[in-house]
């Protein structure tokens, strides 16, 4: 004999072992492909997260905008009211200064305004409520100078201190404040703040002499208090943030803040405290709205800033709401932690589980190979040994150890053979020499024949054992692309290979069994029980059922028997046992039964089988059986359901189908009863 080259294994020993290699496989999702979609979805759920604070905290601006607005309708409805009233109209025709100067100081002090005045259409003071003397004048801001020339109006205006003491003396003094040296504001020599920003109304009335005037009033913003605190009060009710924010509201006259309830310390507020350079810049020089995160005085809010205009245009201020972002981002990073654990925690318990299983699937696998390498070497007492695995696995190694037992034993016997005809060849004469040459011939014959024999039954056991692991191998791995979905495509080449591969065995294992054993491949047409060939499908397609945890529930009452071809009968009831599999993703029942029927005027045997999965709609049911015709997308063909309609009505019998959404679906198969007395 020849010496043996070198096998394919020697070569698979160099390269990646499969082990290796279906266990990359498998952990390839865990290990990167689930951790990187794990990131994204993070990623878009933060920046989700982020914007909707934004959008809060443009909502927020909306409210205080709008509140702003009210005040400066109700300081306009306010004095239209009184230059309308009777009251007023009486004061004027009275021409007594003494008692409209009493009227107007006291409506001033009702109306909230910090002084209300009446002025000639020369800009001098008329009558002050609040200025004692008569014959000043008030500065001729656009809302007063339109006011002299017919029309109504309020606008925010700006005031200087001299201004200001003549208006409403004191009022000066309340405007004052004095600037905070704050990071990142403009640089500025100024040490305070001297202005003042007012709500600014005037009205046009006619004066008593019949020259036209105007009714002016006007409310300082500076330090005032009730108005930034009822802003903030409106903006942030109770519960409307997180426990542990806050909501600040503040009005800014140019980039210092006038009015605010944000505090530089505990008790004090930071009044004369400036904007950052880059804030300043995006809304009083560009005249943008300002929605960010922002650091205000000490601490970092979500923040909007809006300018402030003044009745001919200019941007003269702003008006600022936030809320403090810290909870928010402890909430955020508190809630990423949580999933990044989860995840962790899942792969720790997961993933030494998996590989336990591996270990145990391919250590019998392992052992066979190197038991395969001695007997080529030579030793044919070589063994796998005891394999713990209770599985296919572990009963196609003691299968094989038995195969290697036959193959020893026939190998002795063949050598004992040989010594035997090697003496009676020995002891013959040399007459019989020709007669012996024959001899060694057909001894030869004889030993090949028995070798072939061997190989035969050999390869008969190994293919039938084989096609057990190759069948789990394919359900298995239509199970992990069933529950893996769209996350199984950047593998999908990977599992197309394995399906070729798994193909490529199952061709190579039926031509073997053709030549091994060709009879077993006849048709069979005898009759026999179905529950018999229930049993079978059954084992076939067990794997399946214990993966989805499903529960099989049989009743055999048929005692007639059926004369369709077995193999045929197999394929439809594996047929409607994966789908059924495929219809309890989330586990169920599965029910199997056999009855005695008369069906077309003569014995019949019926086979129910129904399952509690999601059912089939009805505009779909009645094309259930159409060729092609499929509702799994790329899981099916669609032609299961027809090739199983097509074989039971050759052989006489019909299947129909029924079905409810969400309850579950029953098939029926209805066939002939054979006649006959028993099984062929």
């Amino acid at each position: 004999m020849r010496d043996r080259e070198p096998g394919p294994s020697a070569g698979a020993r160099r390269g990646l072992s499969v082990r290796i290699r279906l266990i990359a496989i498998a952990l390839l999702p865990t290990v990167l492909v689930l951790p990187l979609l794990l990131l994204l979805v993070v990623g878009w759920w933060a920046s989700g997260f982020d914007r909707l604070l934004i959008v809060k905290v443009n909502g927020d601006l909306t409210i205080a905008r709008q509140y702003l607005e009210r005040l400066k309708e109700r300081s306009d409805e306010t004095l239209h009211a009184l230059a309308d009233s009777t009251a007023f109209a009486r004061v004027l025709e009275a021409r007594d200064a003494a008692a409209t100067r009493q009227f107007l100081a006291r409506r001033r002090a009702e109306l909230g305004f910090d002084f209300l005045h009446l002025v000639g259409a020369d800009g001098r003071l008329v009558v002050g409520g609040g200025a004692e003397d008569p014959g000043g004048t008030l500065p001729r801001h656009p809302v007063l100078a339109g006011a002299l020339a017919g029309r109504a109006g309020t606008e925010i205006d700006i005031m200087e201190a001299a201004e200001l003491a003549r208006a409403a003396p004191g009022s000066e003094a309340r405007a004052r404040i004095d600037l905070v040296d704050t990071p990142n504001a403009v640089p500025t020599d100024r040490l305070a703040e001297t202005r003042g920003m007012v709500i600014l109304s005037a009205v046009p009335v006619r004066l008593p002499d019949g020259m036209p005037g105007a009714l002016a009033g006007g409310r300082l913003l500076n330090q005032n208090l009730d108005f930034i605190d009822t802003m903030n009060d409106l903006v942030y009710k109770d519960a409307s943030l997180p426990e542990g924010s806050r909501g600040t509201a503040t009005l800014f006259l140019d980039d210092v803040r006038i009015s605010t309830n944000v505090r530089l310390f505990e008790g004090q507020r930071a009044l004369g405290t400036r904007v950052s350079a880059a804030v300043r810049r995006a809304v009083l020089d560009e005249g943008r709205i300002w929605l960010d995160r922002a650091f205000v005085v000490n601490d970092w809010y979500i923040s909007a800033y809006e300018p402030i205009a003044d009745g001919s245009g200019r941007r003269i201020g702003m008006l600022y709401v936030g809320f403090l972002e810290k909870p928010f981002r402890l909430q955020k990073m508190a809630f990423v932690a949580a999933v990044v654990a989860a995840f962790l925690v899942v792969a720790a318990l997961s993933i030494p589980v998996f590989l336990r299983w591996a270990r145990a699937i391919f250590s019998p696998i392992e052992r066979m190979d190197a038991t395969i390498e001695q007997v080529e070497a030579g030793d044919l007492g070589a063994r796998t040994g005891h394999v713990a695995n209770r599985d296919e696995i572990g009963r196609l190694a003691h299968h094989f150890d038995g195969l290697l037992d036959s193959l020893q034993a026939r190998d002795r016997e063949l050598r004992e053979w040989a010594e035997e005809l090697d003496r009676r060849v020995d002891l013959r004469t040399r007459e019989l020499r020709a007669a012996n040459q024959r001899l060694a011939e057909t001894q030869q014959q004889l030993v090949m024949s028995e070798k072939l024999a061997a190989i035969g039954e050999i390869t008969a056991g190994v293919a039938h054992e084989i096609n057990n692991p190759v069948a789990v191998i394919q359900g298995n791995l239509d199970v992990a692309r069933e529950i893996l979905g769209a996350a199984a495509d950047p593998v999908g080449t990977e599992f197309g290979l394995i399906d070729e591969q798994v193909h490529r065995i199952d061709l190579i294992v039926g031509k073997l069994l053709q030549f091994a054993r060709p009879a077993e491949f006849a048709e069979s047409s005898g009759a026999y029980r179905p529950a018999d060939v229930i049993t079978d499908s059954l084992l076939l397609v067990r794997h399946s059922l214990a993966r989805a945890e499903i529960e099989i529930r049989r009743l055999d009452l048929a005692a007639g028997w059926i004369a369709m071809n077995r193999t045929d009968l197999q394929q439809v009831l594996i047929n409607l046992f994966v789908n059924a599999i495929h219809a309890m993703p989330d586990g169920g029942i599965l029910s199997i039964a056999t009855h005695d029927t008369i069906w077309r005027d003569g014995p019949a045997v019926s086979i129910t089988v129904s399952d509690t999965g999601l059912g089939i709609d009805p505009d779909t049911l009645p094309r259930i059986f159409d060729a092609f015709f499929t509702t799994k997308a790329r899981q099916g063909t669609g032609l299961g359901l027809s090739i199983s309609y097509s074989l039971v009505s050759q052989a006489g019998g019909t299947i129909t189908a029924t079905s409810s959404p969400g309850v579950g679906s029953v098939f029926t198969v209805q066939l002939p009863a054979d006649t006959s007395t028993g099984p062929t």
